[in-house]
């Protein structure tokens, strides 16, 4: 197992394990509130600000080495928790991507924004969202391991199997290999870490909300960050955002990673979107 993925493993079966050589100081741990939506978050390092947003069902904690590269790259990151992990509180039904959108908004406001908004797979219509909807709070988004506009069946049940605690160890292990990591690259990290009930409710969101409302991100630039081996995005679809949305998309791809991308390559993800950060006009 490499270092990063026992620090990854750490952070989420509760082990104390050495942090990366880039590790910056403390995360300080902060919240917003509004109404009956609590949204906890952490901040590190100092700069531009960055949002980092979990994929599905997932925590933030498994993102903090992504986090503290990018705080020694000269960013400030904050690492939003989804309504349902951790202090973050709120409805988790009957609600949309513009809701979940709405929380992270306020944390760019409550942070003095604007922000580059990166979400991991599931997060990536987060990030779009927030930034159709929030232009002025938003410098760029990054689409990180976003998945093309239609994949297999059979990787949206993986999700499904990975989250039902009927599955076996075995059918878990299968499903991660099968949907977030590439070959050589230790899944087991992954067997923990799950929130079914917040995966339910991101779902119904998803099926709540108009594609229309949310799928162009507004203006702003995009990277659209993508793995090599990420089967949610085959090498037939490398080019589909940017042949929608034209000259607003840098396409960089990551070798050696799946769907699973920031916690198999959190070094090359920091640095990929750290680079293209450095390209957009300064706050």
């Amino acid at each position: 197992m490499s270092s990063m993925k026992k620090i990854l493993g750490g952070l989420l079966l509760g082990g104390a394990l050495a942090a990366p050589a880039w590790a910056t100081s403390e995360a300080q741990q902060r919240q917003v509130t509004q109404g009956d939506v609590t949204i906890a978050y952490s901040v590190r390092g100092a700069g531009p600000l960055i949002l980092l947003l979990a994929s599905t069902g997932r925590a933030s904690a498994e993102l903090a080495p992504v986090a503290d590269r990018l705080a020694a790259r000269g960013y400030r990151v904050a690492l939003p928790e989804p309504r349902g992990i951790g202090g973050s509180i709120g409805p988790l039904h009957e609600v949309s991507f513009h809701d979940f959108a709405a929380d992270f908004q306020r944390v760019v406001r409550a942070e003095g924004g604007p922000a580059i908004i990166a979400g991991h797979a599931y997060g990536q219509w987060i990030a779009k969202t927030l930034a159709a909807d929030y232009p002025a709070d938003v410098r760029g988004i990054v689409l990180l391991a976003g998945g093309a506009r239609q994949w297999p069946r059979a990787l949206s049940d993986a999700v499904t199997a990975l989250n039902d605690p009927a599955s076996s160890r075995d059918t878990r292990l299968a499903a991660l290999r099968l949907a977030f990591f590439a070959p050589g690259n230790d899944p087991t990290p992954w067997l923990g870490g799950w929130h079914p009930e917040v995966m339910n409710s991101q779902r119904q969101a998803r099926e709540r909300t108009p594609r229309a409302s949310y799928w162009s991100g507004g203006t702003a630039p995009i990277l659209d960050l993508q793995a090599e081996a990420d089967p949610f995005r085959p090498a037939a679809s490398r080019q589909e955002t940017q042949a929608e949305f034209g000259e607003r998309v840098t396409v960089t791809v990551i070798p050696g990673a799946s769907h699973a991308l920031p916690a198999e390559k959190p070094r090359e993800t920091a640095d990929a979107i750290a680079d293209w950060a450095a390209t957009l006009p300064h706050p």
